[in-house]
């Protein structure tokens, strides 16, 4: 299972709690691809405090566009993820590489769980 590191890289204690919103982007310029993370309900979602220089992880499932019919999936290469971590409304760019999304909202490729203490 693929995971999301969050690392404060900020001078000042962080928490963060639940689950951050996920989505593909591509096109070279950030332009959402298809529907947002799901959110993935079965663990706990406790507290995290992160001090300075520390991390968290988000475990994360992401299914095959080729799976999909093309013609519902409409497939296009992602540039990598946004990610907006949990509580917040700035996001973060995540450059990935072999990723396919669908343009289509109807399938939905990506869900997250809640943000766990440590790197993974």
């Amino acid at each position: 299972m693929p995971v999301l590191v969050l690392t404060n890289t900020g001078s000042d204690t962080c928490t963060l709690q639940g689950w951050p919103g996920v989505s593909f982007v591509g096109g070279g310029n950030g332009t959402q691809l298809g529907a947002a993370a799901d959110r993935d309900d079965t663990g706990s979602h406790t507290l995290v405090t992160l001090a300075p220089g520390a991390a968290a992880h988000v475990p994360m499932r992401i299914a095959n566009a080729q799976n999909y019919d093309a013609a519902a999936c409409n497939p296009a290469p992602a540039d990598g993820l946004r990610v907006y971590p949990s509580g917040q409304k700035d996001s973060l760019f995540v450059s990935a590489s072999g990723l396919t999304a669908c343009r289509s909202d109807v399938q939905h490729l990506l869900s997250v769980q809640a943000v766990q203490p440590g790197a993974s």
